[in-house]
Protein backbone atom coordinates (compact mmCIF):
# COMPACT_ATOMS: atom_id res chain seq x y z
CA UNK A 1 0.00 0.00 0.00
CA UNK A 2 1.27 3.45 -0.95
CA UNK A 3 0.89 4.95 2.51
CA UNK A 4 3.31 2.35 3.91
CA UNK A 5 6.08 3.28 1.48
CA UNK A 6 8.85 5.47 2.92
CA UNK A 7 8.51 9.18 2.38
CA UNK A 8 10.68 10.52 -0.44
CA UNK A 9 11.38 13.62 1.67
CA UNK A 10 14.82 13.77 3.30
CA UNK A 11 15.46 16.21 6.18
CA UNK A 12 18.88 17.87 6.31
CA UNK A 13 18.45 18.39 10.07
CA UNK A 14 18.76 15.93 12.97
CA UNK A 15 15.66 16.12 15.16
CA UNK A 16 17.54 14.52 18.08
CA UNK A 17 20.52 16.90 18.11
CA UNK A 18 20.77 19.77 20.60
CA UNK A 19 21.33 23.32 19.43
CA UNK A 20 19.98 25.33 16.52
CA UNK A 21 19.82 23.81 13.04
CA UNK A 22 18.66 25.55 9.86
CA UNK A 23 18.06 23.19 6.98
CA UNK A 24 15.54 21.80 4.54
CA UNK A 25 13.00 19.12 3.89
CA UNK A 26 14.24 18.04 0.44
CA UNK A 27 11.55 16.59 -1.81
CA UNK A 28 12.76 15.23 -5.18
CA UNK A 29 10.81 16.83 -8.01
CA UNK A 30 11.78 16.12 -11.61
CA UNK A 31 10.67 18.90 -13.91
CA UNK A 32 11.43 20.46 -17.29
CA UNK A 33 14.12 22.83 -15.99
CA UNK A 34 15.73 20.40 -13.52
CA UNK A 35 15.67 16.68 -14.29
CA UNK A 36 16.96 15.72 -10.83
CA UNK A 37 15.58 18.76 -9.06
CA UNK A 38 14.05 19.11 -5.59
CA UNK A 39 11.61 21.24 -3.66
CA UNK A 40 13.57 22.62 -0.70
CA UNK A 41 11.24 23.43 2.22
CA UNK A 42 13.03 25.50 4.90
CA UNK A 43 12.98 24.04 8.42
CA UNK A 44 14.54 25.01 11.74
CA UNK A 45 14.98 22.74 14.76
CA UNK A 46 15.85 24.25 18.14
CA UNK A 47 16.46 21.63 20.80
CA UNK A 48 17.77 21.73 24.35
CA UNK A 49 17.57 18.40 26.14
CA UNK A 50 14.45 16.46 26.96
CA UNK A 51 11.06 18.08 27.32
CA UNK A 52 7.89 18.77 25.37
CA UNK A 53 7.96 19.48 21.65
CA UNK A 54 6.16 22.07 19.54
CA UNK A 55 5.54 22.08 15.80
CA UNK A 56 5.08 25.64 14.50
CA UNK A 57 3.90 26.08 10.93
CA UNK A 58 2.89 28.81 8.50
CA UNK A 59 2.31 28.98 4.77
CA UNK A 60 -0.07 26.01 4.77
CA UNK A 61 -1.74 28.30 2.24
CA UNK A 62 0.81 30.29 0.28
CA UNK A 63 -0.90 33.71 0.32
CA UNK A 64 -1.04 34.09 4.12
CA UNK A 65 1.86 35.99 5.68
CA UNK A 66 1.62 36.60 9.43
CA UNK A 67 2.75 33.05 10.20
CA UNK A 68 5.79 33.06 7.90
CA UNK A 69 6.84 36.51 9.13
CA UNK A 70 6.61 35.45 12.78
CA UNK A 71 8.25 32.06 12.24
CA UNK A 72 11.20 33.11 10.07
CA UNK A 73 11.87 35.71 12.79
CA UNK A 74 11.53 33.17 15.62
CA UNK A 75 13.90 30.73 13.87
CA UNK A 76 16.50 33.50 13.67
CA UNK A 77 16.15 34.85 17.19
CA UNK A 78 15.07 32.10 19.63
CA UNK A 79 17.89 31.38 22.09
CA UNK A 80 18.27 27.62 22.66
CA UNK A 81 19.31 28.34 26.25
CA UNK A 82 15.73 29.50 26.82
CA UNK A 83 14.34 26.22 25.44
CA UNK A 84 13.53 23.06 27.40
CA UNK A 85 12.61 20.46 24.80
CA UNK A 86 12.24 20.86 21.04
CA UNK A 87 10.82 23.52 18.74
CA UNK A 88 10.32 22.53 15.08
CA UNK A 89 9.65 25.52 12.83
CA UNK A 90 8.40 25.24 9.24
CA UNK A 91 7.53 28.81 8.19
CA UNK A 92 6.14 27.83 4.76
CA UNK A 93 4.66 24.31 4.68
CA UNK A 94 3.41 24.47 1.10
CA UNK A 95 6.62 26.08 -0.12
CA UNK A 96 5.76 26.03 -3.85
CA UNK A 97 2.49 27.89 -3.10
CA UNK A 98 4.32 30.29 -0.79
CA UNK A 99 6.89 31.13 -3.49
CA UNK A 100 4.07 31.75 -5.96
CA UNK A 101 1.93 33.78 -3.52
CA UNK A 102 -1.05 31.52 -4.17
CA UNK A 103 -3.38 29.54 -1.91
CA UNK A 104 -2.68 26.29 -3.74
CA UNK A 105 0.46 24.83 -5.27
CA UNK A 106 1.38 26.00 -8.78
CA UNK A 107 2.84 22.51 -9.37
CA UNK A 108 -0.28 20.39 -8.90
CA UNK A 109 -2.97 22.90 -7.73
CA UNK A 110 -2.97 21.03 -4.42
CA UNK A 111 -4.52 22.65 -1.36
CA UNK A 112 -2.23 21.30 1.36
CA UNK A 113 -4.86 21.91 4.04
CA UNK A 114 -7.25 19.56 2.23
CA UNK A 115 -4.63 16.90 1.37
CA UNK A 116 -4.05 15.01 4.66
CA UNK A 117 -3.13 12.26 5.35
CA UNK A 118 -1.38 12.52 1.99
CA UNK A 119 0.43 9.87 -0.03
CA UNK A 120 4.11 9.03 -0.23
CA UNK A 121 3.65 8.22 -3.95
CA UNK A 122 1.18 11.00 -4.70
CA UNK A 123 1.47 14.54 -5.99
CA UNK A 124 4.02 16.98 -4.58
CA UNK A 125 1.37 18.39 -2.22
CA UNK A 126 0.29 14.91 -1.10
CA UNK A 127 3.92 13.98 -0.42
CA UNK A 128 4.35 17.06 1.80
CA UNK A 129 1.16 16.16 3.71
CA UNK A 130 2.33 12.57 4.12
CA UNK A 131 5.65 13.68 5.62
CA UNK A 132 3.98 15.94 8.18
CA UNK A 133 1.46 13.20 9.01
CA UNK A 134 3.99 10.42 9.49
CA UNK A 135 7.21 12.15 10.54
CA UNK A 136 6.51 15.52 12.18
CA UNK A 137 3.13 15.22 13.93
CA UNK A 138 4.19 12.07 15.86
CA UNK A 139 7.10 14.10 17.32
CA UNK A 140 4.74 16.83 18.49
CA UNK A 141 3.04 17.59 21.79
CA UNK A 142 1.51 20.88 20.65
CA UNK A 143 1.04 22.18 17.11
CA UNK A 144 0.35 25.80 16.16
CA UNK A 145 -0.59 26.36 12.51
CA UNK A 146 -0.84 30.01 11.46
CA UNK A 147 -3.52 31.11 9.02
CA UNK A 148 -5.09 34.32 7.80
CA UNK A 149 -7.66 35.00 5.12
CA UNK A 150 -5.33 34.97 2.14
CA UNK A 151 -6.30 36.99 -0.90
CA UNK A 152 -10.04 36.31 -0.69
CA UNK A 153 -11.04 36.69 2.98
CA UNK A 154 -10.39 39.11 5.83
CA UNK A 155 -10.88 38.22 9.51
CA UNK A 156 -10.90 39.89 12.87
CA UNK A 157 -7.57 38.63 14.30
CA UNK A 158 -8.23 35.52 16.38
CA UNK A 159 -6.60 32.38 17.72
CA UNK A 160 -8.77 29.27 17.73
CA UNK A 161 -9.21 25.70 18.84
CA UNK A 162 -11.94 23.23 17.97
CA UNK A 163 -14.70 21.67 20.02
CA UNK A 164 -13.43 18.10 20.57
CA UNK A 165 -14.93 14.85 21.88
CA UNK A 166 -11.99 14.59 24.33
CA UNK A 167 -12.96 17.35 26.77
CA UNK A 168 -9.59 17.26 28.54
CA UNK A 169 -7.77 17.99 25.27
CA UNK A 170 -10.45 20.54 24.38
CA UNK A 171 -9.82 22.41 27.64
CA UNK A 172 -6.05 22.32 27.07
CA UNK A 173 -6.59 23.69 23.57
CA UNK A 174 -8.70 26.58 24.79
CA UNK A 175 -6.13 27.31 27.52
CA UNK A 176 -3.42 27.53 24.84
CA UNK A 177 -5.66 29.82 22.79
CA UNK A 178 -6.12 32.09 25.80
CA UNK A 179 -2.34 32.13 26.32
CA UNK A 180 -1.81 33.16 22.68
CA UNK A 181 -3.71 36.35 23.65
CA UNK A 182 -5.04 37.50 20.30
CA UNK A 183 -7.66 40.27 20.51
CA UNK A 184 -10.26 37.58 19.77
CA UNK A 185 -10.36 33.89 20.69
CA UNK A 186 -12.57 31.47 18.78
CA UNK A 187 -14.31 28.18 19.45
CA UNK A 188 -13.96 27.12 15.83
CA UNK A 189 -16.37 25.39 13.48
CA UNK A 190 -15.07 24.18 10.10
CA UNK A 191 -17.35 23.97 7.09
CA UNK A 192 -15.12 21.28 5.54
CA UNK A 193 -12.73 19.50 7.92
CA UNK A 194 -11.88 16.54 5.66
CA UNK A 195 -8.20 16.46 4.75
CA UNK A 196 -7.20 19.32 7.05
CA UNK A 197 -3.93 19.47 8.97
CA UNK A 198 -6.07 20.29 12.02
CA UNK A 199 -8.02 17.05 11.62
CA UNK A 200 -4.87 14.99 11.10
CA UNK A 201 -3.33 16.34 14.30
CA UNK A 202 -6.49 15.98 16.37
CA UNK A 203 -7.12 12.41 15.18
CA UNK A 204 -3.64 11.60 16.52
CA UNK A 205 -4.60 13.04 19.92
CA UNK A 206 -2.39 16.10 19.56
CA UNK A 207 -2.99 19.50 21.10
CA UNK A 208 -3.70 21.77 18.13
CA UNK A 209 -4.42 25.49 17.82
CA UNK A 210 -4.65 27.75 14.81
CA UNK A 211 -5.23 31.39 13.88
CA UNK A 212 -6.94 33.67 11.43
CA UNK A 213 -5.01 36.95 11.59
CA UNK A 214 -6.48 39.32 9.04
CA UNK A 215 -6.16 38.62 5.33
CA UNK A 216 -6.37 40.27 1.96
CA UNK A 217 -3.19 38.56 0.75
CA UNK A 218 -0.97 40.80 2.88
CA UNK A 219 -0.13 41.51 6.51
CA UNK A 220 -0.51 44.47 8.84
CA UNK A 221 1.84 45.73 11.53
CA UNK A 222 -0.82 44.91 14.15
CA UNK A 223 -1.40 41.34 13.01
CA UNK A 224 2.32 40.54 12.73
CA UNK A 225 2.80 41.84 16.29
CA UNK A 226 -0.04 39.57 17.42
CA UNK A 227 1.60 36.57 15.70
CA UNK A 228 5.06 37.21 17.15
CA UNK A 229 3.81 37.73 20.68
CA UNK A 230 1.36 34.84 20.41
CA UNK A 231 3.82 32.18 19.33
CA UNK A 232 6.18 33.00 22.20
CA UNK A 233 3.22 33.01 24.60
CA UNK A 234 2.21 29.52 23.47
CA UNK A 235 5.76 28.19 23.86
CA UNK A 236 5.95 29.69 27.37
CA UNK A 237 2.50 28.33 28.23
CA UNK A 238 3.64 24.86 27.14
CA UNK A 239 6.76 25.05 29.31
CA UNK A 240 9.07 24.87 26.29
CA UNK A 241 10.43 28.43 26.49
CA UNK A 242 11.37 30.16 29.74
CA UNK A 243 9.52 33.27 30.86
CA UNK A 244 6.04 34.43 31.73
CA UNK A 245 3.16 34.54 29.27
CA UNK A 246 2.54 38.12 28.12
CA UNK A 247 -1.22 38.10 28.55
CA UNK A 248 -3.37 40.58 26.64
CA UNK A 249 -7.14 41.04 26.86
CA UNK A 250 -9.07 38.67 24.60
CA UNK A 251 -12.77 38.27 23.88
CA UNK A 252 -14.20 34.83 23.18
CA UNK A 253 -16.27 34.05 20.11
CA UNK A 254 -18.21 30.93 19.18
CA UNK A 255 -19.31 29.55 15.82
CA UNK A 256 -22.25 27.42 16.95
CA UNK A 257 -23.66 26.25 13.61
CA UNK A 258 -23.60 26.47 9.85
CA UNK A 259 -25.81 29.56 10.12
CA UNK A 260 -22.56 31.47 10.76
CA UNK A 261 -21.71 31.30 7.06
CA UNK A 262 -23.20 33.24 4.15
CA UNK A 263 -22.55 32.48 0.48
CA UNK A 264 -23.08 34.33 -2.78
CA UNK A 265 -25.66 32.90 -5.15
CA UNK A 266 -24.75 35.16 -8.08
CA UNK A 267 -21.62 36.66 -9.60
CA UNK A 268 -21.16 40.38 -9.26
CA UNK A 269 -19.61 43.26 -7.35
CA UNK A 270 -19.84 42.97 -3.57
CA UNK A 271 -20.71 45.87 -1.28
CA UNK A 272 -19.94 45.12 2.37
CA UNK A 273 -22.63 46.72 4.54
CA UNK A 274 -21.05 45.97 7.95
CA UNK A 275 -17.39 46.26 8.92
CA UNK A 276 -15.37 43.60 10.73
CA UNK A 277 -16.07 43.41 14.44
CA UNK A 278 -19.36 45.30 14.24
CA UNK A 279 -22.55 43.86 15.76
CA UNK A 280 -24.99 41.96 13.55
CA UNK A 281 -28.68 41.28 14.03
CA UNK A 282 -30.44 38.29 12.52
CA UNK A 283 -31.96 39.33 9.19
CA UNK A 284 -29.67 42.34 8.81
CA UNK A 285 -28.13 42.93 5.38
CA UNK A 286 -24.44 41.95 5.58
CA UNK A 287 -23.60 42.63 1.94
CA UNK A 288 -25.14 43.41 -1.40
CA UNK A 289 -24.09 41.85 -4.70
CA UNK A 290 -24.55 44.15 -7.65
CA UNK A 291 -25.02 42.84 -11.18
CA UNK A 292 -22.25 44.05 -13.50
CA UNK A 293 -23.68 42.64 -16.73
CA UNK A 294 -26.43 45.23 -17.09
CA UNK A 295 -27.73 48.39 -15.45
CA UNK A 296 -31.06 48.61 -13.67
CA UNK A 297 -30.88 45.26 -11.84
CA UNK A 298 -31.58 45.28 -8.11
CA UNK A 299 -28.68 43.94 -6.00
CA UNK A 300 -28.88 40.56 -4.27
CA UNK A 301 -29.00 41.03 -0.49
CA UNK A 302 -26.98 38.74 1.79
CA UNK A 303 -28.79 38.64 5.15
CA UNK A 304 -27.51 37.35 8.46
CA UNK A 305 -29.08 34.08 9.59
CA UNK A 306 -28.11 34.73 13.21
CA UNK A 307 -27.13 37.57 15.51
CA UNK A 308 -23.54 38.18 16.63
CA UNK A 309 -20.69 40.15 15.13
CA UNK A 310 -19.01 40.12 11.73
CA UNK A 311 -15.92 37.91 12.11
CA UNK A 312 -14.95 37.57 8.43
CA UNK A 313 -15.85 39.01 5.05
CA UNK A 314 -15.10 38.46 1.39
CA UNK A 315 -12.14 40.68 0.50
CA UNK A 316 -11.94 41.29 -3.28
CA UNK A 317 -14.41 43.69 -4.88
CA UNK A 318 -15.78 41.05 -7.24
CA UNK A 319 -17.50 37.88 -6.08
CA UNK A 320 -18.54 34.61 -7.73
CA UNK A 321 -21.52 32.38 -6.98
CA UNK A 322 -20.56 30.01 -4.18
CA UNK A 323 -18.00 32.34 -2.58
CA UNK A 324 -18.20 32.82 1.17
CA UNK A 325 -19.30 36.42 1.63
CA UNK A 326 -19.45 36.72 5.43
CA UNK A 327 -19.00 34.85 8.70
CA UNK A 328 -20.93 35.79 11.82
CA UNK A 329 -19.71 34.67 15.25
CA UNK A 330 -21.34 34.92 18.67
CA UNK A 331 -19.72 36.80 21.55
CA UNK A 332 -19.68 34.43 24.52
CA UNK A 333 -18.02 36.38 27.32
Amino acid sequence: MSHLRPSPITPTVDFERDGVQHGFLRLPYSRDDSAWGSVMIPICVIRNGSGPSALLTGGNHGDEYEGPLALYDLARTLDPKQVSGTVIIVPAMNYPAFRAGTRTSPIDKGNLNRSFPGRSDGTVTEKIADYFQRELLPRTDIALDFHSGGKTLDFVPFCAAHIRPDKELEAKGFAAVEAFSAPWSMKMLEIDAVGMFDTAAEEMGKLFITTELGGGGTSRAETVRIARRGVLNVLRHAGIVAGAVEMQPTRWLDMPSGDCFSFAEDDGMIETMIDLGEPVEEGQVLARIHSIGRTGAAPQEIRARMSGLLAARHFPGLVKAGDCTAVVAVLVD
